[in-house]
């Protein structure tokens, strides 16, 4: 959008704009810095939107800017917010390559959202106290299909609404999410419809199982899922809690229809190391999802999108790319980390730190602040991000590496937070020690107090283009922010490494190399030889968990050399050669250890030259067991072939 024409407003001459500079810096035309955009001038603003794309510097007035444009008939204008992030604030500094900054953040192409429809008919399930069930059902069953779930050891107060199902029972468990909820009950009975006197129910029986596509859960009890408040469909609220009891019963009537169901994470199958041949390998994402979303499928794990929430933690932590967020991608990211530094870069020499914040609590601190504190520091840009759990080491480093001083995630209560301290651990010792922080202030004074202190100067470097992967903008950043070709040692549990052999104790049977789902285990096929390339492991543990002799350990590192890019031999030795046709086969130190093991000893090999079996590769051991006196393959004379002429013979 970078045709777009910038329209600037100094909100009441509150804050200070350099349309020139802003111009120069960004590339786009600039409006004349209007006093009162949204009121006084609209008549300005009305002109621009019916000229063509229009960047709007305002988001305090989005409101009123988007209804003007449905009126006019035009497509909606993008918006910038630079007076509460960067306009507002206490120092003295000039604001405008922090505006410059922001303004060309927001004129970044963002890739489209990806989605899946979720149809709800409104079938609803609801439970709780008798009294309590009954009433919500009764406020809901104009709107929805109600069916009420009601304990057997609870009394049902007199009364027959026929407007909506009552069953007793309790539940076991739930599956799913808006729209295709499953659920099993224990000792469930229906109403029988009919008769005079009190309801009369059918026999109890366990393992029922029924579908819904909203839950309401009134119950003072554990919720039925993890993470419940992020199961769409599922409303729970404690009934003394009437707000609450209100706004579940609301929110019900409305989830009838059908929705846009984001996709949050993208899954490659392929690349996933959770497992093979049943042994149990990297389980990152699984040990941290929230909500349940990542269950095993055999070698790799499977994501059900209906149940992810999109925190983004399981992208932060996976060491190979299989799963990767995408709404938006990590490359979007890296991008608007690169555009930020470098807009910065054109009008100031130091430094910038980077506040990565939500779109609510984050973004609702920062509004306070500058309107009520001291606002954000000059040289703080704020990123606002989809998902926090989301920006892992990877991000951290590569704003590291593109110029910036220090990052610092503003978590809100909200984020998934299980995972961050190690993305923070692990960045700040890729990066020799420079500054990541995590914080949770509660109020604007605490976010001042984290944010304006005094600054440890940055190391000057050359930033980096971060392009590629994750893990490749790891290491280009690495490299960046360290000694050429150093060796950094990591926590354990980081997904970069190598692996330690135990020479000895190793046979190179290469089981290893054959469950290896990265390749960083190779073998040789011309003779007995394990190699290793670093850059490729994924520190899975497979290849621990499946070697017979314990000869493998992890070393959790990050080697910058070109050593890492390549193979180098674990280990190597001489192949046997066959005793008969002098073929090369084996390893000479197995075979050896075969024979000394089994010849004369084990009864198989006790008689005759049956030990020199051990000693041919497998076609002479084939030919010499095929001529061989005990012939296994021998069997007595073919029958002759019968023919027509016998069968007539016979007849006749």
């Amino acid at each position: 959008m970078t045709d777009a024409k910038l329209l600037l407003c100094d909100c009441l001459k509150s804050q200070s704009i350099n349309a020139e500079q802003i111009e120069k810096l960004t590339g786009l035309t600039c409006s004349k810095v209007h006093t009162a955009l949204c009121r006084a001038e609209a008549a300005d603003a009305e002109s621009a939107l019916q000229s063509g794309d229009v960047l709007i510097a305002c988001q305090q007035e989005r409101t009123t800017f988007e209804e003007l444009a449905a009126d006019l008939g035009v497509n909606d204008p993008l918006f910038v917010d630079i007076r509460d992030r960067a306009g507002w604030r206490a120092d003295e500094a000039s604001p405008t390559p922090k505006m410059a900054a922001l303004i060309a953040d927001a004129i970044l192409p963002a890739p489209a959202d990806k989605v899946v429809d979720v149809t709800s008919e409104g079938t609803c399930l609801v439970f709780g106290e008798a009294e309590i069930a009954l009433s919500a059902a009764r406020s809901l069953c104009g709107t929805l299909s109600v069916t009420v779930l009601i304990d057997p050891e609870d009394e049902i107060p007199v009364g027959d609404d026929r407007r909506f199902d009552v069953v007793r029972g309790r539940v076991k468990s739930a599956t799913g999410a808006l729209g295709g909820f499953n659920v099993s009950f224990d000792e469930l009975q229906e109403r029988v419809p009919g008769g005079r006197g009190p309801l009369n129910w059918t026999d109890p029986r366990s393992g029922a199982r029924s579908a819904c596509d909203i839950i309401v859960d009134l119950r003072r009890e554990p919720p039925l899922f993890p993470a419940a408040e992020k199961r769409e469909g599922y409303l729970r609220a404690d009934p003394g809690n009437k707000e609450a009891y209100a706004n579940a019963l609301l929110e019900a009537s409305q989830l009838i229809g059908t929705f846009e169901k984001p996709i949050y994470v993208k899954l490659n199958e392929d690349l996933c190391a959770h497992s093979r041949a049943q042994k149990p390998g990297c389980s990152r994402c699984l040990d941290l999802c929230p909500t349940g979303a990542i269950k095993p499928a055999g070698d790799h794990i499977t994501i059900d999108p209906m149940v992810c929430a999109g925190c983004g933690t399981c992208s932060a932590v996976c060491p190979s790319g299989a799963v990767s967020y995408d709404a938006p991608a990590p490359q979007h990211i890296f991008k608007r980390i690169e555009t930020l530094a470098a807009t910065w870069r054109k009008a100031v020499n130091e430094p910038p730190r980077l506040l990565v914040h939500d779109a609510n609590h984050g973004a609702e601190l920062i509004r306070l602040s500058a309107r009520y504190g001291k606002g954000l520091p000059a040289d703080v840009l704020p990123m606002e991000v989809s998902a926090l759990a989301a920006f892992g080491h990877a991000e951290a480093l590569a704003a590291l590496a593109c110029g910036f001083s220090s990052v610092t995630v503003l978590l809100s209560p909200q984020t998934e937070k299980d995972g961050l301290p190690f993305q923070a651990e692990l960045a700040t010792a890729i990066s020799g020690n420079r500054q990541i922080k995590l914080i949770e202030p509660v109020d604007p004074d605490q976010l001042e107090a984290e944010l304006y202190i005094e600054q440890v100067e940055a190391p000057a470097l050359s930033p980096i283009l971060p392009l590629g992967s994750r893990r490749q903008v790891t290491r280009l950043a690495a490299k960046a922010l360290n000694e050429a070709d150093a060796v950094i040692e990591l926590p354990t549990g980081a997904p970069y490494g190598a692996v330690s052999m135990n020479a000895d104790a190793c046979t190179l049977c290469l089981s290893c190399v054959s469950l290896c789902p990265s390749g960083a285990l190779k073998e040789n096929p011309d003779q007995p030889q394990l190699k290793f390339q670093e850059d490729a492991c994924l520190q899975c543990g497979i290849c621990t968990t499946i070697c017979p002799e314990s000869a493998l350990s992890l070393v959790p590192q990050l080697n910058l050399s070109d050593t890492a890019l390549r193979p180098i031999v674990l280990k190597e030795e001489q192949p046997f050669e066959c005793i008969e046709c002098g073929k090369p086969f084996g390893v000479r130190s197995t075979v050896e250890r075969m024979i000394e093991k089994l010849a004369g000893k084990h009864s198989m090999f006790k008689e005759g030259g049956a030990a020199r079996l051990i000693q041919m590769c497998d076609d002479c051991r084939v030919n010499a067991a095929y001529h061989s006196e005990n012939n296994p393959f021998a069997a007595g004379e073919h029958p002759r072939v019968r023919t027509t002429d016998d069968y007539i013979r016979r007849d006749h």
